[in-house]
């Protein structure tokens, strides 16, 4: 047993008082009597008024005595050492990933409540001098409330644990204890996790871990994976993707395809134990649609946020390319092209922005992927200077979809850009470029962008060269057409995971407000290209963003985690020191303390003390 307040130890010293009062003087009055014979009593009384006289059996005393006793241990705040080594500062991180939301039976508790509820206990045996750090993490972490000894702000923090529908992502929650120790020293770290964690990370242990594992949750299916590919006849196949636990959460059950609330297709499946079933469907292409995909198992499912999945399936349009009349020989290549329309073009409004661009200028109209031809860009002009000489390609990325199937062997380019001297591809790579095929003296081409928007820049002209007299210029040409329909997403069709909703364009500077699921409500404006990007979506569900006047985009956002699906766990993690630490099921001891059980003691004395004092008085 230790002491938190030792201070308190002078209450002792009140003891010295009571036994001085049990042996002061019976004063009593005078009385005049005729014997003394019937008052023995008076005798008896000699012993009290004698001191060190030994003490008479004196049961209130006694219970006085023992009252002051146990209220002094109280103040003294005893507690019951369980580690060896006494922690004064503890971070808690606590997994509110998809997962965690897993039941452990039909109408049971959620693996987030088992979490709750061990934190809880913790805290209510938490000490004086003893502070607490409360750390939620998913796919990203965040201190809920610093160390601290107020319970009651704890339990606040506790209280507001929600589940995220989004991966896990231990090595995040970890980083974020290790800039706390920067500046709030501890040593221990303790995780409270269904389990669901990568075997392996790079994160190098500054600290003690201990993993405490909460009770695995039940039975689960439900949709890892969800997309279409457009037919040759205009309409899309789309797959769904499943997975199963071992054992199953039924035998069968059933996915449903509904558009605008309405049923478009139905089809039974049967869950094998630890299968992955995937399923195939026909939806028409001619508009487009939010598709809903509901997994409807027949029986208790442990996780219900990967039963829905949803994909957006554009309508058949052709796509818009703008090739300027300079440009003949990408313009005679694209025509043989079905499902184009190339601008310039007559008796033909052009659109606003383009699917894809090619162009030999650097005034290019808007457009999800621009290839510019015999273009340095303004910020690569230090780095590149091009000479009139006659080289060949001496290697180029064969795997990139731009390249894809494109052989530069003995093609000659007569334009040699030239990297300045002590650059490198370094160089390239901190202003966001890739080099995608290389000369003898520096780069002939480079590409840069993201999933909004994609720039290629063929540093030479291909009318100085020999390209368009190989096969791989039409393949350039196919190339660049089909990685267009992809960024447009008119040739296949992705579901959206959760985490962050993808780019949406809106007219530059437009306020453009977001809701979604749980009541999630937010305000963004459009960057100076029209993008409106890093919304949060963490809950399952459709978001909405509006722009006014009818302008709206509709986003179904889908957890997809065959990680998160399976419920798997495991055993011990391994860090990037070769440290393992192995998940443990009961959690580590705490200290306990003992004051309240003292001082309740106290009171069930106080309470005897009284009810014999009324009983012997009565």
């Amino acid at each position: 047993m230790n002491f938190t307040s030792l201070s308190s130890a002078w209450l002792f010293a009140l003891l010295v008082p009571l036994i001085i009062f049990y042996f002061l003087k019976l004063k009593r009055p005078r009385q005049i009597i005729s014997s003394l014979v019937l008052w023995r009593q008076v005798m008896s009384d000699q012993r009290v008024n004698s001191p060190f006289q030994r003490f008479k059996r004196n049961l209130l005393l006694l219970l006085q005595i023992l009252l002051l006793t146990l209220l002094a241990l109280a103040a003294m705040q005893p507690f019951l050492r369980r580690e060896a080594k006494r922690a004064g500062r503890l971070p808690v991180l606590v997994d509110v990933s998809a997962s965690m939301a897993a039941l452990d039976k039909d109408g049971g508790k959620s693996r987030l409540e088992e979490a709750r509820q061990r934190l809880r206990e913790r805290i209510d045996g938490l000490l004086p001098d003893q502070e607490m750090c409360i750390i939620a993490f998913s796919k990203s972490a965040r201190k809920l409330v610093g160390f601290t000894n107020n319970k009651t702000e704890l339990r606040d923090a506790v209280a507001a644990l929600d589940v995220e529908d989004v991966p896990g992502d231990l090595e995040e929650a970890l980083r974020l204890a290790q800039a706390l120790a920067r500046t709030t020293p501890f040593e221990r770290v303790l995780v409270l996790t269904d389990g669901n964690l990568p075997a392996k990370t790079t994160f190098e242990l500054p600290f003690t871990l201990d993993l405490l594992k909460l009770p695995p949750a039940g039975p689960n299916a439900g949709i890892t994976a969800c997309n279409a590919r457009r037919t040759a006849a205009g309409d899309w196949e789309l797959f769904v993707q499943l997975a199963v636990t071992d054992p199953a959460p039924a035998n069968t059950a059933s996915i449903e395809l509904s558009a605008e609330g309405k049923v478009i297709a139905t089809e039974q499946v049967a869950l094998t134990p630890g299968g992955a079933p995937r399923l195939a469907f026909r939806v028409s292409g001619a508009q487009s649609a939010l598709i809903r995909a509901t997994l409807r198992p027949g029986g208790f499912d442990a996780l219900a946020a990967d039963n829905t999945a949803w994909l957006a399936l554009p309508a058949v349009r052709s796509l818009d390319v703008f090739v300027p009349e300079s440009l003949g020989a990408f313009r005679h290549a694209l025509a043989a092209l079905d499902g184009l329309r190339i601008f310039p073009a007559k008796d033909t409004p052009s659109p606003s922005s383009y699917d894809l661009a090619i162009v030999d200028k650097a005034d290019a109209p808007p457009a999800r992927l621009t290839c510019t031809v015999g273009i340095v860009p303004d910020d690569l002009k230090t780095l590149v200077a091009i000479e009139k000489k006659s080289v060949t390609a001496i290697d180029w990325r064969r795997e990139s979809p731009l390249l894809q199937h494109v052989s530069l062997d003995e093609v000659l380019f007569m334009d040699d850009p030239v990297t300045a001297a002590g650059k490198d591809e370094t160089a390239f790579a901190n202003l966001g470029y890739e080099p995608l095929i290389l000369g003898p003296h520096g780069p002939l081409a480079l590409v840069r962008g993201d999933d909004t928007a994609l720039r290629l820049h063929l540093i030479f002209h291909p009318d100085r060269s020999t390209l368009p007299f190989r096969v791989a210029f039409p393949i350039l040409a196919s190339n660049l057409v089909a990685h267009a329909q992809k960024l447009a997403g008119l040739s296949e069709s992705v579901s959206v995971a959760t985490g962050v909703l993808p780019a949406q364009q809106f007219t530059s500077g437009t306020s453009v407000s977001v809701s979604g699921p749980e009541k999630f409500t937010r305000t963004e404006k459009a960057d100076e290209r029209g993008f409106v990007t890093g919304i949060p979506a963490s809950r399952v569900g459709e978001y909405v963003l509006s722009a006014g006047s009818g302008n709206e985009a509709r986003i179904g956002v889908s957890l997809l985690s065959t990680g998160e699906t399976s419920l798997a766990t495991v055993n011990e993690v391994e860090f990037g020191d070769r440290i393992s630490v192995a998940t443990a099921s009961v959690a580590p001891k705490a200290d306990r303390s003992l004051w309240w059980t003292l001082a309740a003691l106290g009171f069930a004395v106080l309470l005897i003390e009284w009810w014999w004092f009324q009983r012997r008085t009565v």
